[in-house]
Order: structure tokens, then C-alpha cells, then sequence
């Protein structure tokens, strides 16, 4: 399986392609934007492709993705302003789906916030525009594509070292995790096709990933 990341060097994409480099079955297509961090990518001997998701248009994600099995998006604006939010966490979420059905990519993971349903999408507080660029993102995902769609929400992201462990479900309790283990538990949705259709909210635990993961 091939895989175009997106967002890639972000923080848990930098954790995944530290764990996808020497997978035996899993190779990875790094999409980036920032053409120094290409070298990050060649040490570990992962193949990338320059490119800026706010700026292009669906045909030239399309070609991005061409001859991959997968999309993992887990781009974000990173707090970079509400026009940022909407042009790369919804406008460009969307736009890698439609790509995604262009390219004949089946498969589409979508990291997405911790909880996005409509009471905290009426929450008014800094993060209000993230939270709602993400529901309606997630909506379009599940409603109007017919793409083989896993929706993962992690909770509060931590530079802790991974443990390997986590706790997966609905509604869950507010928690947090390491990106590392959220990089692991995007591994381990690629290896499982048990979890197309799936979406869950994930934070750390006491359960072994695979064996979480299993379980949905």
C-alpha cells in the first residue's frame, strides 16, 4: 500500500514517517509544502511531493495522487488565522476528497479534532472556527463521497513519548495523547480494513493499538 500523507511534516506526520520507513507492507508519499524539508524525508527514503494545499486546485492534488492506494490528511492551519482554517482544514480537506475520487483513491483517513459534533460547534471560544472547519469537513467525508473513510479524533496532542497504549470509543472523557501514538494508531487504521466506516475519538489508555484498533 502507498500512501500520500498530507501534512506531512507536521508533528505526528513526522512520527509516522519514522515508523512507516522500514514497514514491510506500508510505503509513504510525502505531501509538503516547504521545500527544506524535503531532506528529512530523503534520510528516511521517502519519496515527496511539493506542494502548496491552500493554492491548488483539485487537479493538481489529483496528480499529487496519482498511483497511491491511501490519503492520510492531516493538515492543519496550525492557529495561522481564521482565513488559514478555512482554506486548509475545511477548503482543503474537501479539495483532497474530490482529488481523492479523481485519482480513483478509495481510501481517505482523516485526522480530525478530538470532538467536533453540533454542541461544541456552538461552543464560542478561540477554537470555534477550527472546530466548525472540521465538523463540516467530516460531514462532507461521510456524506458526500462514497470513499472508504476512517475519522480519527485524537485528544490533546502531547510531545510525551509514545507508549503504545490507548483507549479508543465514543465520547469519550477529555484526555490527551502522544502524537506518536497517534501516528501509530493512523498505522494501524491502514493495516485494518475493519475500520472503513469507522470514527472514533482516541486518547492514551491501557489497550495495545493494534488490539484497540481491532476492537472497533
Amino acid at each position: 500500500m502507498k500512501v500520500l500523507f498530507i501534512g506531512a511534516y507536521g508533528k505526528v506526520g513526522q512520527h509516522f514517517a519514522d515508523q512507516i520507513k522500514d514497514h514491510p507492507q506500508i510505503k509513504e508519499k510525502a505531501l509538503i509544502r516547504n521545500p527544506d524539508q524535503v531532506p528529512f524525508f530523503e534520510e528516511r527514503g521517502i519519496e515527496t511531493v511539493l506542494l502548496d494545499l491552500a493554492a491548488s486546485s483539485i487537479d493538481t492534488i489529483a496528480e499529487a495522487a496519482k498511483e497511491v492506494d491511501a490519503i492520510v490528511f492531516s493538515a492543519g492551519a496550525g492557529g495561522k488565522g481564521l482565513e488559514k482554517t478555512f482554506t486548509v482544514d475545511l477548503d482543503g480537506a474537501v479539495k483532497a476528497m474530490e482529488a481523492a475520487k479523481k485519482a480513483g483513491v478509495n481510501r481517505f483517513v482523516m485526522v480530525s479534532t478530538f470532538r467536533n459534533d453540533r454542541e461544541e460547534l456552538l461552543k464560542q471560544n478561540s477554537l470555534q472556527p477550527y472546530t466548525i472547519a472540521k465538523y463540516y469537513a467530516d460531514e462532507w467525508l461521510r456524506s458526500h463521497t462514497d470513499l472508504d473513510w476512517t475519522i480519527v479524533h485524537p485528544g490533546g496532542l502531547t510531545d510525551d513519548p509514545a507508549t503504545g497504549k490507548v483507549k479508543v470509543g465514543k465520547r469519550n472523557e477529555f484526555g490527551s495523547i502522544p502524537r506518536g501514538d497517534v501516528a501509530a494508531t493512523l498505522v494501524a487504521v491502514l493495516e485494518n480494513n475493519a475500520t472503513i466506516g469507522k470514527e472514533f475519538e482516541v486518547i492514551h489508555g491501557d489497550t495495545a493499538i493494534d488490539e484497540a484498533i481491532g476492537s472497533l
